[in-house]
């Protein structure tokens, strides 16, 4: 038979409002946490700056795909036309580039769609299963409850001086995320 042992995962606290976690989340970022995060039921303006998190870099990367894959179209399109298999057609230009848009338009959304979600899936610390489900009261989170994690990876945590922060910038129910260890 075999004992499981509990380690400490990291930390929650609960605070009482947006504005509440806006400012907790800014006061948890200057003091030096690095592996937080701030869960709320709701996008709040703002939160990003407070966690000091930088710009992503999706957005152009998205674009690029786009541009490459609409050029790509448009390129394959026009040697096709032009250059490969010369037909004249009744008497329009071997380069007719006003029938090739359908095709560089939906090559261009299929690459930057495709782009998006690689990029997505590479760029997010996707977890499957994450620490803070281990606490009861953070089922709530998703109804009207507004919480700061701090996970145990972070390179200042310690569980009782996380915790004795966590309650002095305003955090209610503070509490160890422990997670069994088989």
């Amino acid at each position: 038979m075999s004992k499981t042992k509990s380690r400490t995962a990291g930390c929650i606290a609960e605070f009482a409002g947006p504005g509440e976690l806006l400012k907790a989340a800014e006061k948890v970022r200057d003091a030096g946490y690095k592996d937080f995060d701030c869960h709320s039921p709701f996008p709040i303006h703002g939160m990003d700056e407070a966690m000091g998190e930088k710009g992503s870099m999706l957005g152009p990367l998205v674009g690029l795909a786009a541009f490459l894959g609409g050029s790509g179209a448009l390129l394959m399109q026009w040697w096709m036309s032009a250059v490969d298999y010369k037909v004249v057609i009744a008497g329009k230009p071997f380069f007719s580039y006003q029938a090739f848009f359908p095709v560089t338009f939906s090559l261009a959304v299929l690459f930057s769609a495709g782009m998006a979600v690689v990029g997505m899936l590479s760029m997010i610390k996707l977890r499957f299963h994450h620490p803070v489900f281990y606490s009861e009261r953070f089922k709530k989170a998703s109804d009207d409850m507004f919480f700061i994690s701090v996970l145990s990876d972070d390179p200042i945590f310690s569980e009782e001086k996380t915790q004795l922060f966590l309650e002095s910038i305003g955090g209610a129910y503070v509490e160890a995320l422990r997670v069994d260890d088989e």
